[in-house]
């Protein structure tokens, strides 16, 4: 499965992914540290990054998490990242978390990403809701949620801790399949 726009690509994490990853993650550590700090501290060298990849191929191919990657399509470089995650299947629920290279960031990219996501997880992941959960200071991710028609739920005091130890509020945002609200 690949989807293609613009000269981007989205597509399943691969198993070859591990050293392009490892090259956004290490490039974008003062970006990601803070609301990717865990998938960061996984992908700090190329043999964790290799680790990490064949970790969330099994989960992708489980059905258990669903990690995509963005390429630019001239170099296959990976720009950025979207989860499907926190799946609760019965219920029909997942939660999306994005990210995207520094060089990339404010072009509509990620926007345009998570649109195309969200298409897939309604028709081929069978989810009925998707939730987004960012700290209010994170503009750029409360802006992606709301252009794709994401509404907000609710705070979450203290709900997220960052790397220098500090607890921050958290905001729900939550869109419905069509007909399922």
């Amino acid at each position: 499965m690949q989807i293609d726009f613009d000269n981007y690509s989205i597509s399943p994490i691969h198993i070859k992914d591990a050293w392009r990853l490892c090259d956004l993650m290490v490039s974008n550590a003062d970006r990601f540290a803070n609301y990717f700090p865990g998938t960061l501290k996984e992908n700090l060298n190329p043999t964790l990054s290799k680790l990490f990849v064949e970790k969330k191929v099994k989960q992708f191919e489980s059905k258990e998490e669903y990690l995509f990657t963005i390429k630019e399509n001239t170099d296959r470089t990976i720009i950025g990242l979207i989860y499907v995650k926190e799946l609760l299947k019965k219920e029909g629920q997942g939660e999306l978390a994005y990210c995207i290279g520094y060089q990339y960031a404010g072009k509509g990219i990620i926007t345009k990403s998570v649109s195309k996501i969200i298409d897939w997880a309604f028709k081929e992941a069978g989810l009925c809701t998707l939730q987004v959960i960012a700290n209010q200071n994170n503009i750029a991710s409360t802006r992606v949620a709301e252009k794709n028609g994401f509404t907000w739920q609710r705070t979450f005091p203290k709900n997220f801790q960052l790397p220098n130890g500090e607890f921050v509020d958290m905001e729900l945002y939550e869109l419905y399949k069509e007909g399922t609200a």
